[in-house]
């Protein structure tokens, strides 16, 4: 019996259904994030009550925390879109605002409007920082970054005011050297030195006995006086891309004066020499 076509065809056959794959959130690396987000607020917040040695302590804390959510996330293979973003603001708050914040704080408000200046100098610098970062993650040497990293400009800052307090200088004392410290952080963040990343070691790689020895003397080196090792530690690293920079233009230069200079050939002169006194200009005449 065939269908009558005037009475409308009611399909009652399901639609395909759609892929609905849940997108999870990785705990682990995330963890570590979310750890290192919370020592920037906690920077914040001591730096508000006047307690900034351990502010500055925090916000190392931070970057120790940020340097392992990334390589967990690498090892574990748990590297997912969402980690990355998070991290990205993660960052702009312990490496961008925490430091500015504690920084103005502890020395630059005695500087009225160039205090704040200053301060905004360094948190816009770390916000575009991350910024280009994210969007040239895909076309930049590995083994460089391009710009002092934010966690790196951080520890700087945080040295800085960890140093002053251990030696019990104030924070107006030393207000000036703050106010130039903090826009060298924070202009070298934005420029084009390229800094070494680190990314080229290995971690799943055997190395020699004595790696671990040197490792071993590095924490002893550090533990013996923190505020002052990891303060010189990183003006050194901050130092290096500008040393560094400087080098290769010398080089260039010096390989651009030792080219030879090729001087344009003349064109020969096709007009025959004018014949001396006493000659003729035909081969065949006789003198």
């Amino acid at each position: 019996m065939e269908a009558n076509p005037n009475v409308p065809h009611n399909d009652h056959t399901p639609p395909p259904l759609m892929d609905k794959r849940r997108r999870g959130i990785y705990i682990l690396p995330n963890l570590f994030t979310t750890a290192a987000l919370f020592a920037g607020f906690y920077a914040i917040v001591q730096a508000m009550n006047d307690r900034f040695e351990y502010a500055a302590v925090a916000i190392f804390v931070a970057m120790v925390l940020d340097g392992l959510d990334g390589r967990i996330a690498r090892l574990t293979n748990t590297q997912s879109d969402f980690g990355a973003e998070y991290d990205s603001l993660s960052d702009m708050v312990s490496f961008g605002a925490a430091p500015a914040l504690v920084m103005y704080e502890w020395a630059l408000q005695d500087l009225g409007k160039l205090g704040w200046i200053a301060a905004f100098i360094y948190c816009a610098g770390a916000a575009l920082r991350l910024a280009r970062f994210n969007t040239n993650i895909d076309v930049v040497d590995k083994r460089y970054f391009q710009g002092l990293p934010s966690p790196a400009a951080a520890a700087l800052v945080a040295g800085m005011v960890w140093v002053g307090i251990d030696n019990g200088f104030a924070g107006d004392e030393l207000r000036w050297y703050a106010a130039v410290l903090t826009i060298f952080a924070g202009v070298s963040m934005v420029s084009n030195v390229l800094f070494w990343s680190g990314k080229s070691i290995n971690l799943r790689k055997s190395v020699p006995f004595i790696v671990l020895i040197a490792l071993v003397l590095a924490f002893a080196l550090i533990s013996s006086y923190p505020p002052g090792i990891l303060f010189g530690l990183f003006l050194v690293y901050a130092t290096s891309g500008y040393l560094v920079a400087a080098l290769r233009w010398r080089k260039r230069k010096l390989n651009r004066q030792d080219q030879p200079v090729v001087a344009p050939s003349a064109q020969e002169d096709e007009t025959p020499a004018a014949p001396e006194e006493g000659t003729s200009s035909d081969p065949g005449s006789k003198p």
